[in-house]
C-alpha cells in the first residue's frame, strides 16, 4: 500500500498549519499626519509618566495623556481631541476629551484652572506613580531648563541651537548640526541614525544676516545674526533638510518614527539663540566656508 504524502499546509495529524503572516504599518496618502503612531509614544523627562505626542494644527508636537478623560469635570481650556492624526484645542462635542500632559506633570506648577476638579486626582496618581519609579531606580528626574541670557555655544564654537535658513525662511533647530540625524524608519523599524549633515554632500554656508521681521513685527534695527544659509543647494536638497531626512531617504516611502525639530524662528521668541558672530570653524562638509 502507499503512503499518501501530507500537503505543505498540514500537520502530521492532519490539522492545518497556520502561518502567521507580518503586516508592516501603512500611512494613508490622504492623512494629515504622516507619523507612525509606533514610535510617537515616550515617557515625560521630568516625571517619567507615559506621553502621546501628536502634532498640532501648527505643525508643533504636543504632550497628551495617553488616556481619555470624562469632559464633565475638565476645564474647557484643558480639552484636546485627536482628528486624522491632528490634536486640536476643544473638545469635539463627544463626552471624552484628552489632557495636556504639562497640565498632569507632578513636576509643573500647579495650574489655577485645575484646582477643585478631577484633574486633580489625576494629578496625585502620576505624582505616585512618578515616585514609585524614582525609588525603585527606574527613573532619574531631569531639572527643568532654564532659558539662558546669551546663546550658548558648543565645540568649535558652533551653537548649540543653530539657525538654520532653509528655502529662504529660518529655522531654529533643536541641537547642533553635526548632531541632528534623521527621522525616517528603517528596515529594523528603528530611527534611522544618519546625521542630516551627511559627508561628501553639498553643505550649507555660514552668514552674517540681518534677524528681520517676524508675522508683522517691527524689524530690530541693526541686528544681525549668525545664520546656517542653505539657499545655493538645489531645491531637493533643502528640502531633504526641512524634511530632516539623510540622503539615503531623501526619496522614497519611508514614514517618519520623529517630529522634524525646526521650529520657525522668531526674533523676540528665539532672542536668547542670537549669535552675532560666525563660527570659528565650518561645519563638516562640501561647500561650506
Amino acid at each position: 500500500m502507499r503512503p499518501h504524502p501530507l500537503p505543505a499546509d498540514r500537520h502530521w495529524d492532519g490539522s492545518p498549519r497556520r502561518v502567521l503572516r507580518r503586516h508592516g504599518l501603512q500611512i494613508a496618502p490622504a492623512s494629515p499626519s504622516r507619523l507612525l503612531r509606533a514610535g510617537q509614544t515616550g515617557r515625560c523627562r521630568h516625571c517619567g509618566n507615559r506621553i502621546d505626542w501628536y502634532p498640532r494644527h501648527d505643525d508643533r508636537p504636543i504632550a497628551l495623556h495617553p488616556a481619555d478623560v470624562a469632559v464633565v469635570g475638565t476645564p474647557a481650556s484643558c480639552r484636546w481631541h485627536i482628528g486624522g492624526g491632528i490634536a486640536h484645542p476643544h473638545d469635539d462635542g463627544s463626552a471624552w476629551c484628552r489632557i495636556p500632559h504639562a497640565v498632569l506633570c507632578p513636576q509643573q506648577p500647579l495650574r489655577s484652572h485645575t484646582g477643585r476638579t478631577r484633574l486633580t486626582a489625576l494629578r496625585r496618581d502620576l505624582a505616585v506613580h512618578s515616585r514609585r519609579l524614582i525609588d525603585t531606580g527606574a527613573f532619574t528626574p531631569q531639572p527643568c531648563p532654564q532659558t539662558p541670557a546669551a546663546a550658548p555655544i558648543g565645540e568649535a564654537g558652533q551653537p548649540i541651537r543653530p539657525v538654520v535658513r532653509i528655502l529662504l525662511v529660518p529655522y531654529l533647530g533643536h541641537s547642533p548640526l553635526e548632531d541632528i540625524r534623521c527621522v525616517a524608519q528603517t528596515r529594523q523599524r528603528r530611527r534611522c541614525t544618519r546625521p542630516l549633515l551627511a559627508p561628501g554632500h553639498l553643505a550649507g554656508r555660514w552668514r552674517l544676516l540681518p534677524t528681520g521681521p517676524h508675522h508683522g513685527q517691527l524689524a530690530l534695527p541693526g541686528t544681525t545674526m549668525a545664520v546656517y544659509d542653505l539657499s545655493h543647494l538645489p531645491y531637493t536638497d533643502q528640502l531633504r533638510w526641512r524634511a530632516q531626512h539623510c540622503p539615503t531617504h531623501s526619496t522614497g516611502t519611508a514614514p517618519d518614527l520623529a517630529h522634524a525639530g525646526w521650529q520657525v524662528f522668531d526674533p523676540l521668541l528665539h532672542a536668547a539663540h542670537i549669535r552675532t558672530r560666525l563660527p570659528h570653524t565650518p561645519a563638516r562638509g562640501l561647500g561650506g566656508r
